[in-house]
């Protein structure tokens, strides 16, 4: 055997070496980060008798339930509150998406007075705690008499300045010619924003549509703040309203389920847009 062959077989063992020691480590993190899920799940499909009866808890169980999940739907008006919250996340994702195209379009391409220094100022509202702007936001939707409606709780979330950036900075990446070339043919700003910049810049939005998808339904302090009536409840306001006024402290079985009920349309979202996610991410929206 030469060297060469020392060499490569040396190579070669360090590599699978390399794999399964990343492979190992990945597994190990992968328990760590599901098993909270499992257990979620597996303490929903025990019976309340059987969970208070596990002095020590067990990983696994004989006899699984479906009724904490019939408990849950029927203790509280959790279907409501799903398409409260449905509603919710579809009108104001909507809305945010309308508002921020066309600021970012605006500031990437547009040309007017004063264009940096605003956004710098635009910018600026980042630094603002969000403590501040929850207070600010409570004040006057009260003041506007929107308390308890679909409206004050949609409007202070029809923005953010984070996306805004995020997808002016993509815009930016296309390039001018096209741009100018466009011009020239005669093509309107709208025509151009709509035929090749949203198309061009598809995996980034996307990403955008299903992270405020989710921002929206994992929403609890604003619906909890502007709302006392359960008729606009949403999801995370029904958690609470199960603990308190349904199943209280001690079915603990019968929240997990509320609680798998409630996680199911965000994994299955991901599940089936994750590959979108890791596309707007990594490639900042553009085409090579």
């Amino acid at each position: 055997m030469n060297d060469y062959d020392k060499i490569g077989r040396k190579a070669k063992g360090l590599k699978i070496l390399r794999n399964v020691i990343t492979y190992t480590l990945l597994s190990f993190w992968g328990i760590i980060v599901l098993f909270p899920f499992y257990w979620m799940i597996l303490t929903s499909v025990k019976s309340y008798g059987q969970y208070n009866s596990e002095y020590v808890p067990k990983l696994y169980t004989l006899m699984p339930t479906i009724k904490n999940y019939v408990d849950a739907f029927t203790t509280v008006s959790l279907g409501r509150y799903f398409v409260n919250t449905i509603v919710f996340t579809v009108a104001t994702t909507l809305l945010m998406m309308l508002v921020i195209v066309f600021a970012a379009f605006a500031f990437a391409r547009l040309q007017f007075k004063g264009k940096d220094l605003v956004f710098t100022m635009f910018l600026s509202l980042m630094m603002i705690p969000t403590e501040l702007v929850v207070i600010t936001n409570f004040v006057t939707i009260t003041d506007w008499g929107m308390r308890n409606s679909f409206m004050g709780l949609i409007l202070p979330s029809v923005t953010s300045v984070f996306y805004i950036y995020l997808l002016k900075e993509n815009f930016e990446q296309i390039p001018d010619d096209l741009y100018k070339a466009a011009k020239v043919d005669g093509t309107s700003d709208m025509k151009y924003l709509f035929k090749v910049m949203i198309p061009i810049c598809q995996p980034t939005i996307v990403t955008i549509i299903i992270l405020k998808v989710i921002e929206c339904w994992n929403s609890y302090v604003w619906p909890r703040l502007i709302t006392d009536n359960p008729k606009y409840y949403l999801v995370s306001n029904g958690i609470q309203e199960i603990r308190e006024n349904g199943f209280g402290r001690e079915n603990i079985p019968a929240m997990m389920a509320a609680v798998v009920a409630i996680s199911v349309p965000l994994i299955i979202l991901f599940l089936i847009f994750h590959k979108k996610i890791m596309a707007g991410v990594s490639r900042g929206g553009t085409k090579g």
